[in-house]
């Protein structure tokens, strides 16, 4: 589904990669002809003229809202995360609403879920999106967001599917391609396509720290405070202090300001400096811990796999690797 917030690559990588399947493994290594198994198409509810999609690439879609097919993929809605998609997107929501109803599986990649979450069809169900959207999508009656699961399958039937953010949509293809062709043909098109499996989930690439909000000039001085301050023994009471409140009062309006418990919050700043020390250092995880402000590295550790997904140790290795590949010089 086009929609003038879907970024190209991910409309058109969905496209490739499901127009793969059935044909081009049979060419490519098997040497014999073969038509595609999947018929995709482009879908826009705004006319089949053309149209301007997001960083100004210029589509023109197959077909118009006339088309009730069997499975309609939203790829991504490039918005702020708290923008109100009811009256902009109406005519999508309503079509996704009737597509779903008339038996179609509705799959979304990244934050695509907010429009799915706009049907009312996710009331009730387990969910995912991209990890900067999760919040977001939280506040919809009745949906459990998972964060860190890259695939999420619910609804009637299973015909509710959504994969997490970034290159996930990948993911969303290959299911896809298993559920309507074969196993054997979505590990044939991950090897064409040289696709890996978003295993670890999304979480590792998250940034955990929630934006400083400032409606709330008392909690923002703390947040401002714990920015600085967060590998202090004790910091929340010393934002206690500074604040100036009682102890109880203090974690009631902190948490209705920032949606976190004061020391969630310090965790949160504590983990994200912890990655970045791990992808550009080699101090041992121990040196780590303590320097982001915990004395028990096997705490650190525990804390760490819970909220990331994976060990320190594996974090380093994934990233720590990438950075040093990025920032070489090219030879």
């Amino acid at each position: 589904m086009a929609i003038p917030e879907v970024a190209a690559s991910t409309l058109y990588g969905m496209y490739d990669v499901l127009a793969s399947a059935g044909r081009d493994w049979a060419g490519l290594v098997e040497g014999r002809a073969a038509e595609s198994a999947l018929d995709p198409r482009v879908v826009s509810l705004r006319g089949t003229g053309p149209m301007v999609i997001a960083n100004g690439v210029h589509i023109v879609p197959d077909d118009g809202a006339d088309t009730i097919p069997d499975v309609v993929c939203v790829p991504e809605v490039a918005v702020a995360p708290d923008t109100v998609l009811t009256d902009s997107h109406r005519a999508e929501i309503d079509w996704l609403r009737h597509c779903y109803h008339a038996g179609a599986i509705v799959a979304t990649a990244c934050s695509g879920a907010m429009i799915l979450a706009e049907t009312g069809l996710l009331n009730g169900e387990e969910a995912t999106t991209h990890w900067a959207y999760c919040d977001a999508l939280a506040r919809y009656p009745g949906v459990r967001v998972f964060p860190h699961r890259a695939l999420v399958v619910s609804g009637t039937g299973g015909r509710l599917i959504m994969a997490g953010g970034g290159t996930s949509w990948e993911d969303l293809t290959l299911y896809l391609i298993a559920r309507l062709v074969s196993v054997e043909e979505a590990i044939h098109v991950a090897k064409l396509f040289l696709i890996d499996w978003h295993d670890v989930g999304q979480l590792p690439f998250a940034a955990l720290a929630r934006s400083c909000q400032v409606e709330d000039a008392v909690i923002a001085r703390c947040q401002g405070w714990a920015a600085e301050h967060y590998d202090q023994p004790s910091p929340v009471a010393a934002m206690i202090r500074l604040a100036e409140m009682p102890e109880r009062s203090f974690h009631r309006r902190f948490k209705q300001a920032t949606g976190l418990a004061p020391i969630e919050y310090v965790h949160t700043l504590r983990l994200e400096e912890a990655k970045q020390l791990l992808e550009s250092g080699n101090e041992p995880i121990e040196a780590v811990a303590q320097e982001v402000g915990y004395e028990d590295a096997a705490f650190f550790g525990r804390l760490f796999r819970r909220k990331i997904g994976m060990t320190p140790t594996q974090y380093r290795k994934r990233f720590r690797g990438l950075r040093l590949a990025l920032e070489e010089p090219a030879h």
